[in-house]
């Protein structure tokens, strides 16, 4: 049991650390509750309001934007970064 939990906590540590939020744009009504629950002010509503990427040096991939978005609209998408050539 312990060992499907630890397994389960290392992947989403995984993910988040090898990600950014992407936005579906189509789907956002510019709430701003993304925006508001980032705890480092970065404006994610205007990431969802152009469809971009959340390509910020200072995003701690929290997820706290993900999480509080009414609608769904975010989502963590994996990169790259991080894999060795």
């Amino acid at each position: 049991m312990f060992k499907n939990l630890f397994q389960q906590d290392a992947n989403k540590r995984e993910a988040l650390a090898a990600g950014y939020v992407v936005p579906d744009a189509s789907r956002c009504v510019q709430c701003g509750i993304c925006s508001y629950s980032c705890p480092i002010n970065i404006d994610v509503r205007h990431h969802a309001w152009q469809g971009l990427p959340v390509h910020n040096s200072q995003c701690l991939t929290c997820g706290e934007c993900v999480l509080r978005c009414p609608r769904g609209v975010l989502r963590f998408e994996r990169t790259n970064l991080f894999v060795e050539a």
